[in-house]
């Protein structure tokens, strides 16, 4: 136990990895904790649809802003100039004129969304929801660099305040409107709270409006392939419910909605740690310096990995009791899509870690090229697994299209030296064998949504 105790303290690298991973851990724990706390009590209070409605609007507000992100989060993370005044300012001041600009960009398409989506409504929460955006744009670069320098602690307690103050909201709002609009306002309360309590509670400079033109050309020089690569990241992350919204009920996209949220607990977790921490990591060790690199990244990327698909694997055996459980009978149907799509996110999980060697490296043109691969075929395999077996088939096509991206992926890690091929052989052949085993379990229930009218 000393010894344990004594690898968290000090300033070296490992000791900051401690810290920070278990900042993670617990930020992101917390946050599903109160997310999964919300989904239980709005549930009660809304109606499905009201999900299915929230679902829409969610995939145009976080799909403007993949389409419009340049990559300022790991700019700052992995370059020399990410704690010099005039970078951050220019940095920030991209972000405030870029949320600003993507308002603008909610006004222009809630209308004709909402004809896409014949439902009038969307007009209306659409410019609301937007909101959020420009208050993000406004987030300051102290929570950048508290990733950059491995120091969670604070931002994370002060993010999970705001996300708690949040959610009282938006359940004061739900019981007084019993309307979508309250998960509507409800975000962008939360999202205006956490720009407050960051500003206030986070210590360190202001950041202030500058444009200074080298930092601008870096910035543009490294986000160019960040943009595009998000543009495509954005159909992998949204692009089934920009599809099923159109094909399914807003009841069963509601329903599909619950059953995502509970499966993509540990792929989340996975992104949080990958995206916070990683870039950092490969900066300071990397891989391709030297044999001991290597060696500690592969005890890293075990413990990692490991961890991740065994909470992956929990949810796919539990899934259907566990939705039985929490909810009512109206969103049953929700179980057999956890197990699905709990076993589909085995693939990305494995890999996760290989992309970010390249971002450390700078080589942000090729994770680009990965990604758009990645997204297209994730679309080809969702088109083809619902016109052939209906929402099952859709909802496995992640699963099958990131196995067979994979081969790509390592192809990427081979390039910076930081493949691991015993890691890859030892997780593939656990996880497949115990996710055969939940889908074994859970195959009557699975075939029930495959029956769920699609068109």
């Amino acid at each position: 136990m000393k010894r344990v105790t004594q690898a968290f303290r000090g300033s070296h690298l490992t000791a900051r990895i401690l810290r920070s991973t278990s900042w993670v851990v617990v930020g992101y724990g917390g946050a599903q904790a109160i997310r999964l706390g919300s989904n239980l009590i709005l549930t009660r209070i809304l109606f499905p649809e009201a999900f299915g409605i929230m679902a829409l609007v969610t995939m145009v507000t976080v799909g403007l802003m993949m389409f419009s992100d340049v990559g300022i989060g790991p700019a700052l993370a992995r370059s020399p100039r990410g704690d010099d005044p005039e970078f951050l300012n220019t940095a920030w001041s991209l972000q405030v004129m870029r949320g600003f600009g993507l308002w603008l960009v909610t006004l222009a398409l809630a209308y004709p969304f909402a004809q896409l989506y014949e439902h009038p409504e969307l007009a209306l929460y659409l410019p609301v929801a937007g909101l959020s955006l420009i208050l993000t744009g406004f987030f300051p670069t102290r929570m950048e660099l508290a990733r950059r320098h491995l120091q969670m602690g604070r931002a994370t307690l002060l993010d999970l305040l705001s996300q708690l103050l949040g959610l009282a909201l938006m359940v004061a709002l739900a019981l007084w409107t019993r309307s979508v609009f309250a998960l509507v306002l409800g975000a962008v309360f939360t999202n205006l709270i956490k720009l407050v309590v960051m500003w206030v509670g986070l210590p360190g400079r202001r950041d202030r409006f500058q444009i200074e033109k080298p930092a601008l050309l870096e910035l543009v020089s490294f986000g160019k392939w960040i943009f595009l690569g998000t543009a495509f990241g954005f159909i992998s992350t949204q692009g089934d419910k920009a599809v099923l919204g159109k094909l399914l009920s807003l009841e069963t996209l509601g329903i599909y909605n619950i059953g995502f949220f509970l499966a993509s607990f540990a792929m989340a977790l996975g992104q949080s740690v990958a995206q916070d921490l990683l870039i950092p990591v490969y900066r300071n060790k990397p891989p391709s310096e030297s044999a001991e690199n290597r060696r500690k990244l592969q005890r890293m990327r075990f413990l990692l990995t490991g961890g991740l698909c065994a909470l992956l694997l929990l949810m796919a055996y539990v899934g259907p009791p566990l939705v039985e459980f929490l909810y009512d009978d109206r969103y049953l149907a929700a179980g057999p899509i956890v197990t699905i799509m709990a076993c589909g996110f085995i693939p990305k999980i494995i890999g996760m870690s290989y992309d970010q060697a390249a971002l450390a490296a700078g080589d942000s043109r090729r994770v680009f090229f990965l990604t758009g691969t990645r997204s297209t075929l994730q679309m080809i395999m969702l088109f083809l697994g619902l016109y052939y077996f209906g929402l099952l088939g859709g909802v496995a096509s992640y699963g099958i299209a990131m196995l067979i991206a994979h081969p790509l992926l390592v192809a990427l890690a081979i390039r910076h030296q930081a493949w691991d091929p015993l890691h890859d052989l030892v997780s593939f052949t656990l996880a497949g064998l115990l996710a055969a085993g939940a889908i074994a379990l859970h195959w009557d229930a699975l075939q029930t949504i495959s029956s769920a009218p699609v068109g």
